[in-house]
C-alpha cells in the first residue's frame, strides 16, 4: 500500500500543490499513517482471486478479446502493475495503438495523467460519458436490478469527486458527470425528483465537488426516504470506492440515519452490454 500510495499521490495531476510543499507532507505524514488505514479498507473487500478491480479488469480484457478478435487487447493500471509501459511493450508490433482509459468522464487528473505516460504519439479515447453503448449498458444494469429487487424511492448517482478548484479552472469533469446522469435518467424514464447526483471519495481539507455522497445519504434518510438505490456511473468496475465506500460505509450511514433499505448496484463489470460497448468505443 505504501508503494502504491507513494506513486499515486506523487502524481502532480492528482495532488496539485507545489512539490516543495506537498512532498514533505506526503512522505513525512501521509505515507506513515494512510497505508495501514487503506489496507484495512482493502481487507474488507478482498477476494480469493485478489483485488476486485484487477479481477474485473482482467475478465473484461479476456471478454473483449473474444468478441473483437481483430484487436490485440492488453490491460494496464495507471498506478501499480501491470504498468502502462508493460502494456505498450506487448503492443509494440502493432501498427496503430489506441489507449482507452476506463474513465467515462474526462478529467485532467485521471485521463490526462494517462497521456502523460503514453505520450502524444498514441491515440486516446478521451471520454465516453455520453456514448450510446455505455449509456445502454448502464440502463440495462439498473433495469436488471429493478426487475429483481423492485424500484427505490430515490436513485442516487454517485461519482468520484474532484477538488472544486479544478472545475473552476476549466476541467469539464463535473459537466460530463451531470450529462451522464441526465441521459441515464432520461432512458430510465425517471423524473428529476426521483434521482440525485452526489460526489464521493473526498481527500484532504480542500472544498471538493458537492453535494458529498455520505451526507446526502444521511439527509435522504432523515427526510423520510425509506429505500435508496446507489449507482456509480463513473466506475466501470467494482473497486474500493464502490464496494467499501458505498456498499459498506454508505449503507451504514443511510441505515444509521433511519433509512430502512439500501441497495448498492453493481458496476458494469462483465455485463455483456458493457463488453459490447467496450468494443464499440474502441472501434
Amino acid at each position: 500500500m505504501r508503494r502504491y500510495l507513494a506513486e499515486f499521490l506523487s502524481d502532480p495531476r492528482v495532488v496539485q500543490l507545489p512539490r516543495l510543499v506537498w512532498l514533505p507532507i506526503l512522505h513525512g505524514i501521509i505515507l506513515r499513517t494512510r497505508p495501514a488505514k487503506s489496507a484495512k479498507k482493502y481487507r474488507a473487500i478482498w477476494t480469493p482471486e485478489g483485488s476486485p478491480l484487477a479481477v474485473h479488469t482482467i475478465r473484461q480484457t479476456t471478454l473483449l478479446r473474444s468478441i473483437a478478435p481483430d484487436l490485440q487487447v492488453e490491460y494496464a493500471m495507471r498506478y501499480g502493475g501491470p504498468s502502462i509501459a508493460d502494456g505498450l511493450k506487448k503492443l509494440s508490433a502493432c501498427g496503430k495503438i489506441v489507449a482507452l482509459p476506463l474513465y467515462p468522464q474526462y478529467s485532467r487528473s485521471t485521463t490526462e495523467s494517462i497521456r502523460d505516460v503514453t505520450g502524444p504519439g498514441i491515440a486516446m479515447v478521451e471520454n465516453f460519458h455520453d456514448h450510446p453503448a455505455y449509456i445502454a449498458a448502464l440502463v440495462a444494469g439498473v433495469q436488471r436490478h429493478w426487475t429483481a429487487h423492485g424500484k427505490a424511492e430515490k436513485l442516487l448517482m454517485s461519482f468520484h469527486g474532484l477538488p472544486q478548484r479544478t472545475v473552476d479552472q476549466g476541467d469539464p469533469y463535473q459537466a460530463q458527470c451531470i450529462a451522464t446522469a441526465k441521459i441515464l435518467a432520461g432512458f430510465l424514464r425517471i423524473a428529476p425528483a426521483d434521482y440525485q447526483i452526489a460526489f464521493q471519495s473526498r481527500f484532504g481539507a480542500a472544498k471538493w465537488l458537492q453535494p458529498y455522497t455520505e451526507p446526502t445519504l444521511v439527509a435522504l434518510a432523515r427526510q423520510g426516504v425509506k429505500r435508496v438505490d446507489v449507482i456509480c456511473p463513473g466506475f466501470v468496475s467494482d473497486c474500493l470506492e464502490t464496494l467499501e465506500e458505498i456498499a459498506i460505509e454508505g449503507r451504514q450511514a443511510f441505515l444509521g440515519a433511519g433509512g430502512k433499505e439500501f441497495h448498492a448496484l453493481p458496476c458494469l463489470n462483465e455485463a455483456p452490454e458493457w463488453i459490447e460497448a467496450l468494443a464499440k468505443i474502441a472501434a
